[in-house]
């Protein structure tokens, strides 16, 4: 893994030992997050399977700059360091977007084309008003603890176990993956609610694969669902899996549905 920075964002790439395909992927987090959640298991794995794989952090994130200013950072400005990252890698990668990350790639799409994107447990394009009510609702506590999260409070292993993980995942584990989560944008927060939603009739539209999981408790299924109903394509929900789905223990399982994907797509 190389770790560089595009000015003053976090740039994490697995190069492939061979090159199978010429269009580079490019991984983007999702909220309370950084580029280390792609480094834990997709980047070095998709470099396995010929792509060159990178993932950015984005502005007050990871080790890019801008943390003393979270609160400030509109999707506005994540969709500027996306543009910024993409520049320097010279080719229109396929984007990836996690969660908050997928709401950025929607926003991207409406002023840039790329040749494939995949959401995975996505904001949906309506937006985090249905997620924030089904939380409240169904896990009225875990609503409380994120917010505590949101202005950096700290919260018990126990609620980042029951937000990411339906499938077994030890303490130790849990631990490491806390000591790298942070603080997320108000502002960013209120920009996927209502303020800045993506506007369908400008967006781009490339080929789009929609993934979820059953168990997701922040963005659950019925809500990714609704973003492919949105956009005319099929989903794919895994069953047994939480919101982290690329740290899952069955984690391989969703990177080879978008690698099979893609090798149909980019073919």
């Amino acid at each position: 893994m190389i770790s560089r920075k595009v000015n003053q964002l976090e740039v994490l790439s697995c190069e492939p030992k061979r090159r199978k395909h010429e269009t580079p992927l490019l991984f983007v987090h999702g909220a309370f997050a950084g580029a280390w959640v792609w480094d834990e298991h997709f980047l070095p794995w998709f470099a396995e399977q010929g792509f060159s794989a990178h993932a950015l952090s984005l502005r007050g994130h990871g080790d890019s700059a801008g943390h003393e200013n979270i609160d400030w950072h509109s999707v506005h400005d994540y969709v500027d360091d996306l543009t910024e990252v993409i520049a320097d890698l010279g080719t229109a990668p396929v984007l990836v977007g996690h969660s908050m990350g997928g709401f950025v790639v929607q926003k991207y799409l409406e002023r840039h084309a790329v040749p494939a994107v995949v959401l995975m447990c996505s904001v949906p394009p309506q937006g985090l008003v249905a997620a924030q009510f089904s939380m409240m609702f169904e896990k009225p506590g875990m609503m409380l603890e994120i917010n505590k999260l949101l202005g950096g409070g700290n919260v018990a292993l126990d609620v980042l176990r029951e937000a990411l993980f339906a499938q077994e995942v030890s303490d130790d584990m849990l631990r490491r993956y806390y000591r790298k989560m942070q603080p997320e944008s108000q502002r960013a927060i209120w920009d996927m609610s209502m303020f800045s939603l993506p506007n369908l009739n400008a967006m781009a539209r490339p080929p789009l694969l929609v993934l979820g999981a059953e168990k997701d408790v922040l963005m659950p299924a019925f809500l990714v669902q609704s973003t492919a109903k949105t956009y005319g394509v099929s989903d794919k929900i895994f069953r047994g899996m939480g919101h982290g789905v690329m740290l899952e223990k069955d984690w391989q399982h969703v990177a080879e549905t978008v690698r099979d994907w893609l090798e149909g797509v980019l073919a």
